[in-house]
């Protein structure tokens, strides 16, 4: 009846399969939750589910393989995939008026508003996934708006955020919201079973990724693995230009610096947060690293200074500041 490669939210893709066979479903949805626990592979899902032979996302006949494997198609018969394109990220104005590429080869024939009005093929809807909605700037934001509100008949936008509070509120207001919650402990781990990974990486994998397959990916969970560890000898007095440069982005990286920037602040929020339960008798979240947090928080420094300094780099981050200055603040934060 489901995909079967797909991880939990069980309650949510039954609701939405009631809903679409019934007729009840909206024609915006808004799928919001912590990033990497499958909210884009749930839309999919929808799609795939209408090219399938057997109407049930098998997974084995050639509709459903339209809809599988990492490198999708942006347009499908029934599925047009709206994606942030370029360095900095975003989704503009032309992707949704003509589905241009950052090189401006069309990828669709049709901006997204032509293509939402026409007629779906045969037993099918139409379905607009507009990934990572939180990019939409607020041009490309506004000149949805309209569509977005009323969409034609048989035809509904999904957009998947991890960030619902970055996106324009007027798009908020015309979407139902639908909340994802973290996968359980053990359907992350089965998912980084079959993905090769080993037991010994467990207990670490699982308290990085907190119910999210983002660190599905060696190279990156490495690398949070890495920032933890430079966090921590920063914390202990080591100074930024010995410990700091697992914190700076990738110059190689197809991330902009600051969406790379945010990992590392996050995680230093996560490391704070551990010392203040471990100060009132709680265990920490990150509990691999529970020895040295155990010694750090021993130590009485005031929490608020680098929290404070933290949060405010988050908030300046769309600013694009330089990133080893804004680092090396928060580093001089945490002595």
């Amino acid at each position: 009846m489901f995909a079967a490669e797909l991880a939990g939210h069980q309650a949510i893709r039954q609701r939405l399969l009631d809903r679409l066979q019934t007729g009840r479903i909206r024609g915006t949805l808004l799928f919001a939750g912590p990033e990497g626990i499958g909210k884009r592979r749930v839309a999919l899902e929808l799609a795939r589910r209408e090219l399938c032979f057997r109407r049930n996302a098998c997974g084995q006949c050639e509709g459903c393989r339209m809809v599988m494997g990492d490198d999708l198609p942006f347009e499908l018969p029934n599925l047009l995939r709206i994606v942030p394109e370029g360095k900095a990220g975003v989704i503009r104005i032309d992707q949704i008026r003509e589905g241009l590429d950052s090189d401006h080869q069309p990828r669709f024939s049709r901006g997204v508003i032509e293509w939402a009005s026409l007629a779906p093929p045969v037993g099918c809807h139409r379905w607009i996934l507009v990934e990572e909605a939180h990019r939409l700037n607020e041009a490309s934001g506004n000149i949805l708006l309209k569509t977005l509100e009323e969409p034609p008949a048989d035809t509904h936008f999904i957009l998947v955020t991890h960030r619902p509070e970055a996106l324009l509120q007027t798009i908020r207001s015309r979407c139902e919201r639908i909340p994802f919650a973290p996968l359980g402990p053990e359907e992350a781990w089965a998912v980084a079973s079959r993905n090769g990974w080993a037991e010994a990486d467990r207990p670490r994998w699982t308290a990085l990724g907190e119910g999210t397959l983002r660190y599905l990916d060696e190279a990156a969970f490495r690398r949070a693995e890495a920032q933890v560890e430079a966090w921590l000898d920063l914390l202990g007095g080591r100074p930024f230009s010995e410990a700091g440069g697992a914190l700076l982005p990738e110059k190689d990286s197809p991330l902009a610096q600051g969406e790379q920037l945010r990992q590392p602040l996050e995680l230093l929020l996560r490391l704070l947060a551990d010392l203040a339960r471990i100060r009132t008798g709680e265990a920490p979240a990150l509990e691999p690293w529970r020895e040295v947090l155990e010694s750090l928080a021993a130590q009485g420094r005031d929490l608020r200074p680098p929290q404070e300094a933290a949060l405010d780099s988050l908030r300046h981050l769309p600013r694009n500041l330089s990133p080893e200055p804004l680092l090396r603040e928060v580093g001089l934060a945490l002595q």
